[in-house]
């Protein structure tokens, strides 16, 4: 197989992963992830981390955080989960730190996001 194609289904394989962890890790593999993307794939995690690099022009925590984010804005949405479920959820120690990482990647805090959301959505009694 061509090292190019190779690399290409390791990368493919690496999203894969990343959002089955974002989206449907538990309490046990709230782990750190790159022991268990390196697990996953049976591969050490710095060859997978400079092949991910190296393709995407990103890095694998780049990608991890920016699908934690994207999550996020859609709990946020569904309104089901305070924030701080969601910050447990998503494996934030800290509601803060995950604020603050949302407002330097979206450029205003998940309250604010939330809020702009229900602004725009009509309840059905109104539809």
């Amino acid at each position: 197989m061509d090292v190019y194609i190779k690399n290409m289904v390791c990368n493919q394989n690496i999203k894969t992963i990343s959002i089955d962890y974002v989206y449907n890790s538990t309490e046990e593999t709230k782990a750190n992830f790159s022991q268990y993307l390196a697990d996953w794939l049976n591969l050490d995690y710095p060859y997978l981390s400079t092949l991910y690099s190296s393709v995407e022009g990103t890095t694998i925590e780049q990608h991890l955080i920016h699908l934690k984010i994207e999550r996020l804005k859609e709990l946020l949405v569904y309104g089901e989960k305070t924030l701080s479920e969601i910050a447990w959820k998503l494996g934030y120690n800290s509601v803060a730190y995950l604020s603050g990482q949302f407002k330097r990647i979206i450029g205003f805090t998940p309250s604010h996001f939330k809020k702009l959301k229900e602004q725009k959505r009509k309840s059905l009694d109104n539809v």
